[in-house]
């Protein structure tokens, strides 16, 4: 068995929910993430395969399963169930101590958010990235007990066996660079880093490159396994450095809002037939639609991180990882297709104040 061991450090407030949905310091979220990870290690090293027959039954013998059945034991007798050969510990799983959201939010403006005379009015930019574990009370407050404060750290121990752990290296290194944890995780909340970090992405790809692929030829598969590329390079922008968490947040709410806000709804609840808005990410409050109901889930293929640089600023990262929709949304990919085409365009446009970064 191999084992690595780093330090996990939050650079914005983590909702790492328990039974009690308390935030608090547990392993099976960074279990999901190094296996998510994993697989984007997989693909790339075997040339994003259409089939994920050969990677799913690699993933069930190293992570666990109850399900594969092909699986079988020395004396080749079916195996029901296998435990992971992933090991992972935490030196702590103590509560978060981020108990109160403290001062007041930052406000960003919403063109659809409008008061009863009908005036555009602001909201909270932490309330709206992380609605759910936030809500309203008298202002942007915690639904729950408590978070992850912003660094905040604890160590993380890794044992693998010794020829898997190439893959689960680079998933790491993925991860230290594109991962974030808990509730939200998309909008940039539970962003963390791993110190020291890793030299290299391990396995394929050892100098440590990203996995980009032409952002087109991912929708060839229903799942995230690279980061989308175009004729300007990689799908990756990043702010301007800041002060502190809560400006970069508000600088992430005001772009998330312009790239969902330039496609206009014309239809509202039980809307009879897809609209382009759609095609972001599934539910949308007021804007259901009839064929796809109240409880499906597009998660959204545009995902957020936070870093800190060197000098103690924070920067934010928006990165591409595209996929199709599953079968039971009936994608129509040319209308996919020109959905994030135009959110390509936006990110590019000056007015957001985004770089495009080298993968």
């Amino acid at each position: 068995m191999k084992q690595l061991e780093y330090t996990i450090h939050f650079n914005t407030p983590a909702f790492l929910g328990n039974a009690e949905q308390q935030g608090q310091w547990r392993t099976p979220p960074f279990k999901a993430l190094i296996r998510q990870w994993w697989r984007v290690a997989y693909a790339e090293a075997h040339g994003y395969p259409q089939s994920t027959v050969a990677m799913r039954r690699e993933e069930g013998l190293l992570f666990g399963h109850a399900w594969l059945e092909s699986d079988r034991d020395e004396q080749g007798r079916a195996v029901a169930a296998r435990k992971s050969a992933v090991r992972i510990r935490l030196d702590k799983w103590d509560i978060g101590k981020l108990k109160n959201w403290e001062g007041p939010d930052q406000t960003v403006r919403h063109p659809e958010v409008k008061n009863r005379q009908g005036e555009i009015v602001s909201v909270g930019s932490n309330l709206y990235l992380g609605y759910g574990p936030l809500m309203f009370r008298s202002g942007t407050a915690l639904k729950t007990n408590a978070a992850i404060q912003v660094g905040e750290s604890a160590t993380l121990a890794i044992a693998m066996p010794d020829e898997s752990s190439p893959h689960i290296e680079r998933a790491l290194w993925l991860m230290d660079r594109y991962a974030a944890a808990g509730g939200r995780s998309r909008n940039g909340w539970g962003s963390f880093a791993l110190l020291p970090f890793p030299a290299s992405g391990g396995g394929a790809g050892a100098d440590g490159a990203v996995p980009l692929r032409p952002w087109r030829d991912c929708l060839s598969l229903d799942w995230p396994h690279a980061i989308g590329q175009d004729d300007h390079g990689a799908l990756i922008w990043q702010t301007r450095p800041f002060d502190d968490w809560k400006g970069l947040m508000r600088a992430l709410a005001v772009v998330k809002i312009g790239l969902r806000t330039q496609f206009i709804f014309t239809t509202g609840k039980n809307a009879p037939r897809t609209e382009e808005r759609h095609w972001l990410s599934y539910p949308i409050t007021n804007h259901s639609v009839q064929a796809w109901g109240n409880n499906a889930r597009l998660p959204n293929s545009l995902r957020f991180k936070a870093r800190k640089t060197s000098d103690g600023k924070f920067v934010g990262v928006v990165f591409h990882v595209p996929g199709l929709p599953t079968a039971e949304f009936r994608p129509d990919r040319r209308v996919i297709e020109s959905v994030w085409q135009r959110v390509h365009t936006f990110l590019d446009t000056p007015a957001q104040q985004l770089t495009r970064v080298p993968a």
